[in-house]
């Protein structure tokens, strides 16, 4: 497979799907847990809300709303991190390439405009060590990202 910018971003583009399946059930495994009670897409739309946009709508609306923010800020990290991504790994490589750029995006989003635009206070100035929960999760969207990039880039090592 030819791995210009288009065919890498695309194939990035597709790992991000089963990357945000995984973190959305691992999220839900949390919060099951009580571990976790909002996610950031949770927190996204809240703070919508309460700036008036969405505020009249119905619940299944937001929900709808919540869970397309995740797919498309997972499905775009992943065309992003796959338009980055060029040569050829083993998949062992690709899952820590993948692991450390999930951070990467955690502290993008976390540390940087999920602040910036109210939504939560960043990390540093959270009072509970469960806020770096988060970094856990996008480790693992990163590393499962890795694994599908690669297999859906059709890179032989």
């Amino acid at each position: 497979m030819e791995d210009g910018l288009i065919t890498r971003a695309t194939a990035g583009a597709a790992g991000g799907v089963p990357a945000t399946l995984v973190l959305s059930a691992f999220r839900g495994t949390l919060r099951s847990m009580g571990i976790v009670h909002k996610t950031a897409p949770m927190q996204v739309v809240d703070r919508l809300v309460e700036t008036g946009f969405a505020s009249e709508w119905p619940p299944s609306a937001k929900r709808l709303l919540t869970t397309g923010a995740h797919f498309g800020y997972g499905v775009g990290a992943g065309a992003a991190f796959g338009a980055l991504r060029t040569g050829k790994s083993d998949y062992a490589t690709e899952a820590a390439v993948g692991a450390s750029l999930g951070v990467l995006i955690w502290g993008v989003g976390w540390a940087g405009w999920l602040p910036l635009l109210g939504v939560h206070r960043a990390p540093w100035n959270e009072d509970s060590p469960d806020a770096l929960l988060p970094v856990l999760d996008h480790a693992v969207f990163g590393a499962v990202w890795g694994i599908s990039n690669r297999a859906f880039s059709g890179r032989k090592d």
